[in-house]
């Protein structure tokens, strides 16, 4: 694990790191996206990232990065 892992936050269940519902919670997860950067989010965010993110793979690829 690298320093860049530990210091993920989560990007929510859209992608994004800021704005107003931003979760700031410690990422565990990454989701494997199309053509895009992998998707790192809390528990909280891991299934609503699976149905609302773009780019996600179906079946979805999703690893422990915690």
């Amino acid at each position: 694990m690298t320093d860049r892992d530990r210091a993920a936050s989560c990007q929510g269940p859209y992608g994004v790191e800021t704005g107003p519902g931003a979760c700031g919670d410690p990422a565990r997860f990454e989701v494997a996206r199309y053509r895009r950067t992998p998707l790192r989010v809390c528990p909280v965010h891991l299934g609503p990232s699976l149905l609302l993110a773009d780019g996600v793979l179906w079946p979805p690829e999703i690893s422990l990065i915690r």
